[in-house]
């Protein structure tokens, strides 16, 4: 983020300058309505444009040398994570999975590969046929990353997406997320209100102005 400034009606939101390297965890620390989440938008392209919206943004955004700035969000290869889960009710844990890889990967056999090895990785072999809503907050969360991570991101965003598990299976997931993150070596920029999870990532800790 080359001296990236977000306005949102004339008050300054965010300004930062900064570079994340391949498998570094910075973790963006602030209160609610700090401009956090509205930052994250702006690195994935959905961040509401034009006079109405009241965003006036600067600066640029790089990612392994090619600038975001103008670009749709699915041609950024940037993947987020939520604090919901946000996993597709009518589709199967294997359905949600496929639905996120990218169109290159051909062949049904291929395809299944993929999602069989993320299931494992995560601790879920077996369960591509489960529907979503009989897994626990951990299972749904881990196919969550499983998803994200098998749309081949070349950055990783974390909105939050620890604040509704209780403290016992956070800091489970916590240690998965981001050991996958550095495991993959992505770039990863966390927003969060929480000093533990700042602490836990053990990388630096900005604040958004």
């Amino acid at each position: 983020m080359r001296r990236v400034s977000i306005r949102l009606n004339g008050r300054v939101l965010v300004d930062i300058d900064i570079e994340i390297k391949p498998g570094e965890i910075v973790t963006l620390m602030g209160p609610s309505g700090s401009g956090k989440s509205s930052l994250l938008a702006h690195i994935c392209g959905t961040l509401p444009s034009g006079n109405a919206a009241g965003f006036e943004v600067g600066g640029q955004v790089v990612l392994n040398g090619t600038s975001l700035d103008g670009l749709a969000p699915q041609d950024r290869h940037v993947g987020i994570l939520f604090q919901d889960d946000l996993l597709f009710p009518h589709l199967s844990v294997g359905g949600n999975l496929a639905f996120a890889l990218p169109s290159t990967i051909r062949g049904r056999d291929e395809r299944q590969k993929r999602i069989d090895e993320a299931l494992e990785s995560a601790g879920l072999d077996g369960f591509a046929d489960r529907d979503p809503a009989t897994l626990s907050g951990g299972q749904r969360a881990r196919v969550a990353l499983m998803r994200v991570l098998l749309s081949e991101p070349n950055a990783l965003l974390l909105d939050e997406p620890f604040s509704k598990l209780d403290t016992e299976l956070r800091d489970q997931i916590r240690t998965f997320v981001f050991d996958q993150a550095r495991l993959r070596g992505l770039p990863t920029l966390m927003v969060t209100h929480d000093p533990d999870d700042g602490a836990a990532a053990g990388g630096r800790i900005v604040n958004p102005v």
